[in-house]
């Protein structure tokens, strides 16, 4: 369970090293014709553990040249001991999804001593704002009408802009929930039941859910009814992830540290494995001291068009990015120097280009990669002992 939480609440980092700045009004403009990509910065290296670094996370967005960076959500950190998360974009690209956390130094030192974590109201605090990237206007709607102290993995409900997804833990359980963009009229999707787990996602029609509870996946309408539970034989089933198309659901299937892309049907059936990932245990490590947790989850993602997975798998001395067709075709993208590790591959809307994460300079940085040519070019330049990770390409429309 923890293992994917660190995936969802610890995903991104801290604006020591800014670019030349951009106004919000040149990210938010419909005249705006430069992609620019939301992802989080942070200190890798400070003494004390976790905490300590992951304290200094702060949302950023940056222009796909490289040449603008700017801090998203500042305003929302209100007392220490506080970071920031960028966690996505409104369907139109107006409107930034960031996540905001605190913990309490009481609280940190215990996990610290136990290595655990130890999720409570009175040590924990976890929202999710809407930040206007025009006015920097910031709306916490997950404190609307609160159903918890930790509320995590907003999205925006597809073909419904006007409804949010997002994930509550109630009791030690996460629960799935549905809620007006204006943070009202929050409905649990699994009132009566124990609850899902994690991995809630939203079909692209709308009317289907997927998500992973125990370990397990489990496909179901998209008010919780209905529920299929996809047997693999398996007992470790992770983060499934729906097709475009709304055909199929992509998902790591195997034992823990050991598991591997497969995809099944939109109904459940023809359960079927893509790839393998040649004994890469599917965890990045993002601090340079020592992290109770072990790291952040990496998972395969679909291409623009659905017709390809994207996946990172060990090669030789390195971790390196392949893609692998629907039928089992297996085409090596990246080759690294040895020990390097690359991850969290980040398809642009017009499947031409991969955002993609390494530590090939020693520093972990973003770039891009043009899947027409195979040319990278460096996204972030961020100074050693800090990290620019969990990367979100704003959405085309509010380009055109």
């Amino acid at each position: 369970m923890l293992h994917h939480l660190t995936h969802v609440m610890f995903v991104l980092g801290l604006g020591l090293y800014v670019c030349p700045v951009g106004t919000a009004d040149d990210i938010s403009s419909p005249q705006a014709h430069v992609p620019f990509i939301g992802f989080t910065q942070f200190r890798t290296d400070l003494p004390g553990g976790r905490f300590e670094n992951v304290c200094t996370m702060r949302a950023e967005v940056i222009s796909i040249d490289g040449k603008h960076a700017k801090s998203v959500g500042e305003s929302v950190i209100e007392r220490d001991h506080s970071w920031t998360q960028f966690a996505g974009w409104s369907p139109d690209g107006r409107r930034a999804i960031v996540g905001s956390g605190w913990e309490s130094p009481e609280n940190a030192r215990w996990e610290e001593e136990h290595r655990t974590f130890r999720f409570n109201a009175e040590g924990w605090l976890y929202d999710t704002y809407l930040i206007d990237m025009g006015t920097d206007q910031a709306v916490n709607v997950t404190a609307v009408d609160r159903v918890s102290f930790y509320n995590s993995g907003l999205f925006f409900w597809p073909d419904n802009p006007d409804q949010l997804g997002f994930t509550a833990l109630i009791n030690g359980i996460s629960h799935p929930f549905r809620m007006n963009i204006d943070g009202t009229q929050k409905v649990d999707l699994s009132e009566g039941t124990d609850g899902f787990t994690y991995g809630f996602e939203a079909s692209p029609d709308g009317k289907r859910i997927a998500y992973h509870k125990s370990y397990q996946v489990y496909l179901a309408d998209a008010d919780g009814s209905n529920a299929t539970h996809v047997e693999t034989g398996q007992p470790f089933n992770f983060v499934p992830k729906w097709s475009p198309d709304g055909q199929h659901v992509l998902f790591l299937s195997g034992e823990h540290y050991d598991c591997h892309p497969h995809i099944v049907n939109r109904d459940g059936t023809n359960l079927r494995k893509l790839a393998d990932r040649n004994g890469y245990r599917g965890v990045v490590t993002f601090l340079d001291v020592d992290d109770f947790h072990g790291g952040s989850s990496d998972v395969p993602v679909w291409s623009a068009d659905g017709q390809t997975v994207f996946f990172t798998r060990q090669e030789g001395e390195s971790n390196e990015l392949f893609r692998v067709s629907l039928a089992g075709e297996v085409v090596q993208l990246t080759h690294s120097p040895p020990g390097s590790h690359t991850y969290h591959p980040t398809p642009s809307q017009d499947g031409r280009a991969l955002i993609i994460g390494s530590n090939k300079t020693g520093t972990r940085q973003l770039s891009v990669l043009n899947l027409d040519s195979g040319a990278e070019h460096a996204l972030t330049e961020v100074p050693t002992g800090h990290g620019a990770m969990w990367p979100h390409w704003q959405p085309r429309g509010v380009r055109e």
